[in-house]
């Protein structure tokens, strides 16, 4: 059956095209129940599908005898969500107790339109067998489909489609000669209207809280209800604490008028009271507005996009100094106390432009982990849960569940957020175990950062090749024969994904062939397969303390793969001859065959390198890639390229318990610069030639400039200390660096390096066809990529296909010549790097709190990075470790604070605190707080009467070593 419609419109240039849409109604479409005998002439049975057998995503059917109890439906029934429910409610849905659900098409393609992380969901349950959810075809079915009538809105229409569908599926059942059971569908609806107009129709409505509240053998799931308020009755009682946020129609009109900026609202870590919006695009004079005070962040949360109005100017303020937690419900005066403290007496030239959050345009949230604060209200359900990220707020949440959640890690969703409720309403959603274990932790941190992390499903694994796997004859033809080259790979000690080795060799004509080999990954993953496509999305793998979250399968990132010594292995190969002073006379690219003759560390490389008696070929041609490494490294730095610190930390790792037993900064050696130059070289001679062949869609990677404010604090600091950085350019500054040096400070160039990382941008990919700026500021160079970390980085793998086809080594397909669609693989990059890096930071943060936790009270020298109005910041360099140092506690006398916001330093009582001024501190985890136990730091010298703690005499601050920090490069 063809059901047409017919209508014309005018088109851009001005002509007239007549449209015809055809829609077509079927009469073989089964209802999803097995024994259904008005189907069964049709092919229906278990498992039958939605448009018939065989339809991929209808789901495995129907059970024949559904088992849910509700006193309010006592007989066996069906459920038929609407849209609003599956959005919602998709944390219920999702639980096993819930089965038996028809989900209509209706509803899943309104679903897809309306949210696509709820959608994949729904998806995933409906091809889940033992949840049994069905998706009917409804509009595609000759009784069920219906025209949209003049005057009706689609938002009706599909509601009156819904109610049809279900008041079709209760006819049928009924005419079904096998329903003994007096099978019933029910409809499950938080749309007043929806459900007033399916009574009225003769069916049987409830809303999601009636049903689930009425399912008997399942109380648990009450606790997993979203809490959705009707927006006409969202203030029913209260004072109003926040004012009401804009339509977004008017917010659009501002936004276009100019009175309004659209940015991403950034909420403070070390602030709860306080907040940046970045802003989008270049048109923005100001690109960053500083937020302060709860009701000028007005319900904002961390990540959302948010509309904001610029204060007037005499209303603009300096960003706080002051160290703000917010630790639960405070009284009224309290909360005015706590907003008095932002307002730092300032001049003029250090205030920000300074506005107010108007309108949400995108909430961005998410799932968070975190812990509940039990209500001190005997049997109360309304707690407050606290998320383990400090940038996000309090939300309150009901359980009947409390004393048995109260010391573990759980999932909480917000739901809303009223104009009278200091925090989000939200609803729990599961359980991840206990507080403190160190798989739940490590849960934890990998789901707060939304690094994809479960085992790779049999769809990805199928991909892989069939073991045993083998290097054929016609491999050998298609490929550069370099088993015979002397090549050793130089990595960190027990590494097992070994993406690059290298080889050098002096040529008859005096001159020098060095080879960059690159595991070749994409030969192993083909574009548009369910391994690439999950390799996409993983974007990068994690490196955590205790383990690895690989991109790519096992398989190919430890085996296959890896460059190991001895066994032969294709790669994807660089290859210049150069002079001995480094200057490249030649390049070629070609994929190879190797055989790799050492898999080195870092340290047997130095050894080789500096042990006179070694003279086999892998030692010579170490030997000679330091000397080129060090030429290179000189070559760059004239031109301009930063060398930075960031302090780096490396656990011992108890072979038993798990548990960290020793932590200390990482050292470096030549070897790491030998590497390191020979990638860098290789990213560049890639990046050219890509870009070369490609100019549209070559993948790059570009590190922008700082703009001139991110520096204010480097300037200072070099400044308390008589020193002057240059910032106008990377050459001036990395000058400049090199030239700070105090006499008697040997530790101060260190610090400075580490703060100027500090004042640099992120370096993200993007594609070529998207942007003119190109330069890489860290590097000092004019274009860059990623080639040599195809294991590990996704980025890398598209690299190599783009270079594979620049060589005629492999063919070109559609999406990787797509700009727009290369731009967006890059923006999900840029996402999954940050996030890792997030990541491991926050597992190095886990693993010194476990070691910690048994050493009491420790004694170090540290060295003040920041300094706030209320705190230092201390950088202890034996650990790699950061903590704050508070001047003022809650019910304790407060010592005298004078904060100078020009310099930067602190006076406290008498005594100043500068930037990098050497103090000793005692360490010691402070578990007091399940939830954020952290390390707490306490001033031990210099002596300040009612602040310092006692010296622990038995460690001296002069029998304390001074560790060399690793040299970064931003690469």
């Amino acid at each position: 059956m063809l059901k047409s419609k017919t209508f014309v419109k005018k088109t851009r240039s001005g002509g007239v095209l007549k449209v015809v849409r055809e829609h077509y109604l079927r009469d073989d479409i089964v209802c999803g129940w097995g024994p259904c005998g008005e189907c069964g002439a049709r092919g229906a049975g278990p498992g039958a599908q939605g448009v018939g057998p065989g339809d991929p995503g209808a789901g495995p059917g129907l059970s024949p005898l559904p088992h849910a109890t509700s006193h309010l439906c006592p007989q066996p029934h069906y459920v038929v969500p609407d849209t609003n429910v599956v959005l919602h409610q998709i944390d219920i849905l999702e639980d096993p107790a819930l089965q038996n659900i028809v989900i209509l098409q209706t509803v899943l393609q309104e679903v897809r339109h309306r949210s696509a992380p709820v959608y994949k969901r729904i998806k995933d349950v409906i091809n889940n067998p033992e949840k049994h959810f069905y998706t009917f075809t409804n509009e595609h079915h000759k009784d069920t489909y219906i025209e949209q009538e003049q005057g009706e809105s689609a938002n009706d229409r599909n509601d009156r489609a819904i109610r049809i569908a279900v008041k079709w599926y209760n006819e049928h059942l009924k005419k079904s000669q096998n329903n003994t059971l007096q099978l019933q569908v029910i409809l499950i609806t938080n749309d007043r209207k929806n459900k007033e107009r399916a009574v009225e129709d003769g069916l049987v409505a409830f809303t999601c809280d009636e049903y689930i509240k009425s399912l008997t053998g399942n109380p648990e799931l009450v606790d997993r209800l979203a809490c959705i308020s009707d927006a006409s009755n969202e203030i029913e009682c209260g004072r109003l604490i926040f004012a009401e946020h804009l339509p977004l129609s008017r917010v659009q009109q501002g936004i276009k008028s100019g009175r309004y900026l659209q940015g991403t609202f950034r909420a403070n870590r070390d602030n709860y009271l306080e907040a940046t919006v970045w802003i989008h695009g270049e048109e923005g004079e100001n690109k960053e507005i500083l937020i302060q005070g709860l009701k000028n962040l007005n319900r904002a949360v961390h990540e959302d996009v948010v509309a904001v109005e610029l204060l007037a100017k005499e209303m603009w303020v300096a960003p706080s100094a002051v160290v703000l937690q917010d630790e639960g419900q405070v009284e009224d005066d309290e909360e005015d106390e706590k907003e008095g403290l932002l307002r730092n007496v300032t001049t003029r030239k250090f205030s920000k432009p300074t506005g107010k959050v108007v309108g949400v345009i995108k909430r961005n949230w998410r799932s968070y982990c975190g812990m509940i604060s039990k209500s001190q209200i005997k049997e109360a359900v309304r707690h407050l849960f606290t998320p383990a990220d400090r940038r996000i707020p309090r939300i309150r949440i009901e359980t009947r569940q409390s004393s048995a959640l109260e010391k573990q890690r759980i999932i909480v969703v917000i739901d809303g957020w009223p104009r009278n409720s200091r925090y989000p309403n939200g609803h729990f959603v599961r359980s991840l175990g206990n507080a403190g274990d160190k798989e739940t932790e490590t849960e934890v941190l990998l789901l707060e950062h939304d690094v994809p992390h479960q085992p790779f499903s049999q769809a990805v694994l199928s991909f892989l090749p069939k073991m045993p796997w083998l290097i054929t004859e016609q491999d050998m033809k298609e490929r550069m024969d370099l088993r015979h080259l002397h090549i050793c790979s130089v990595d960190p000690p027990g590494c097992t994904d070994i993406d690059d080795a290298l080889h050098c060799r002096e040529l008859e004509n005096g001159n020098l062939e060095v080879g960059v080999h690159i595991a070749d990954v994409s030969h192993f993953i083909r574009p548009g397969n369910a391994l690439d496509q999950e390799s996409a999305n993983r974007g990068t793998t994690v490196y955590l303390c205790e383990k690895r979250i690989d991109m790519v399968p096992e398989l190919l990132s430890s085996n296959l793969c890896s460059l190991r010594s001895n066994v032969e292995r294709f790669a994807f190969s660089c290859v210049w001859e150069m002079s001995q002073n480094a200057e490249i006379l030649h390049t070629m690219f070609t994929k190879s065959v190797i055989d790799s003759k050492a898999s080195l560390t870092y340290a047997e490389a130095q050894m080789r390198i500096d042990d006179e008696s070694m003279n086999d070929e892998i030692t010579k041609g170490l030997r000679r890639l330091n000397k080129l490494a060090k030429v290179l490294k000189k070559k760059r730095i004239d031109n301009g390229a930063l060398t930075l610190s960031s302090p780096e930390v490396r656990f011992h790792i108890d072979s038993e318990t798990h548990d960290p037993i020793d932590l200390q900064t990482k050292e470096l050696k030549e070897t790491n610069s030998l590497v390191e130059e020979f990638m860098l070289l290789a990213n560049i001679s890639v990046a050219q030639k890509i870009y070369q062949e490609f100019s549209e869609c070559a993948l790059l990677r570009k590190h922008p400039a700082p703009p001139p404010s991110n520096y204010d604090i480097l300037v200072k600091a070099a400044k308390s200390k008589n020193l002057e950085i240059r910032t106008d350019s990377a050459k001036a500054l990395a000058d400049s660096l090199d030239k700070s040096e105090v006499p008697g400070a040997p530790y101060l160039n260190t610090l400075l390096r580490i703060l100027t990382t500090r004042c640099m941008m992120q370096a993200v990919y993007f594609c070529s066809g998207m942007d003119t700026d190109f330069h890489h500021f860290g590097l000092a160079s004019p274009i860059y990529t990623h080639f040599t970390s195809p294991i590990r980085r996704y980025s890398d793998v598209i690299v190599h296909r783009l270079l594979a086809v620049a060589i005629n080594a492999d063919s070109t397909y559609p999406d990787i010549m797509d700009k727009h669609k290369q731009q967006a693989l890059c923006n999900n990059l840029n996402y999954r790097h940050k996030m890792a890096q997030y990541s491991q930071r926050a597992s190095v943060a886990f693993h010194t709190q476990l070691f910690f936790k048994n050493k009491g009270f420790v004694d170090e020298v540290g060295y003040i990075l920041f300094v706030k109005k209320n705190a230092i910041v201390v950088l202890i360099p034996k650990f790699g470790l950061e903590g704050t140092v508070f001047f003022e506690e809650k019910g304790k006398q407060s010592p005298k604070l004078h904060y100078n916001e020009e310099i930067p330093s602190l006076t406290v009582e008498g005594t100043t605190f500068n930037m990098f001024d050497k103090v000793t501190v005692t360490i010691t985890l402070d578990a007091s707080n399940m939830q954020h136990q952290k390390i707490r730091m306490a001033l031990v010298e210099p002596v300040i009467p009612g602040v310092s703690v006692p010296k622990n005499s038995s460690l001296q601050s002069k029998d304390i070593e001074e560790p060399e920090v690793k040299k970064t490069k931003l690469s």
